[in-house]
């Protein structure tokens, strides 16, 4: 018997394990019965189309080795007395912070072009969990920035994104409000870091214990049997 292979769910159906059906590839039904387990064959076209595209690897990639140089960058320069390497790595640290915005910004507009992959098939709550915690994440790749530019606009620092482009106050210097804002952008720093050991915990589970494509569709470099798992 003949039937299309596409999608990782499978259906019984007459004592026989059929995969979703896709136009782009074929091969026959194995019985259930049988003690070694069907497993997907490779197909070119369903490899292109569970994984991002270049663009979005890329973006996702550079963003997150951002945020990670910039954690790091924030919690050394802090506990430094002040002194000209301080400043420059205060400047670093807010050019880094306005260049994830700007990513960000990039991310959501290339994801607005190119259609996304089909999601992997999974329950629905963790469906409806990783649609939340993807959205919080992008929240806070947005605002974090923010609150600390206008951190530093209370403070009477204008920010000057690579040392070379001064950017405008968003507010007048005031240091009761500067006081505040620090701890809203130290504590959003914190929720953007637990928000992302918690995606990258997700990840490691479905590559690990689900067995499916979430991660290796992500990766910048994937030998081709790895889109399709046993």
């Amino acid at each position: 018997m003949l039937f299309h292979s596409g999608d990782a769910r499978t259906a019984q159906r007459g004592g026989r394990r059929e995969y979703a059906a896709s136009p782009s590839c074929y091969r026959f039904v194995t019985d259930v019965s049988s003690t070694v387990a069907p497993r997907k064959p490779f197909c070119e076209a369903e490899f292109v189309t569970q994984r991002y595209n270049s663009a979005a690897i890329a973006l996702h990639w550079l963003t997150a080795v951002l945020i990670l140089a910039n954690l790091l960058l924030g919690l050394t320069m802090v506990r430094m007395p002040i002194s000209p390497q301080k400043l420059h790595w205060y400047l670093w640290h807010k050019s880094i912070g306005i260049t994830i915005f700007v990513l960000t910004s990039g991310r959501l507009a290339w994801r607005a072009i190119r259609p996304h992959p089909v999601p992997v098939a999974m329950p629905p709550w963790q469906r409806r969990a990783a649609a939340v915690a993807h959205a919080l994440l992008y929240v806070l790749l947005f605002i974090t920035p923010i609150s600390g530019w206008i951190y530093s606009s209370a403070t009477g620092v204008q920010v000057v994104y690579l040392g070379a482009i001064p950017l405008p106050n968003l507010v007048p210097k005031d240091k009761a409000l500067a006081d505040v804002l620090r701890v809203v952008h130290i504590s959003l720093n914190s929720l953007l870091f637990t928000v992302i050991c918690i995606h990258v915990a997700a990840a490691l589970k479905h590559h690990f214990v689900d067995r499916d494509t979430v991660l290796t569709r992500m990766l910048p470099v994937l030998r081709r049997n790895a889109a399709t798992r046993p």
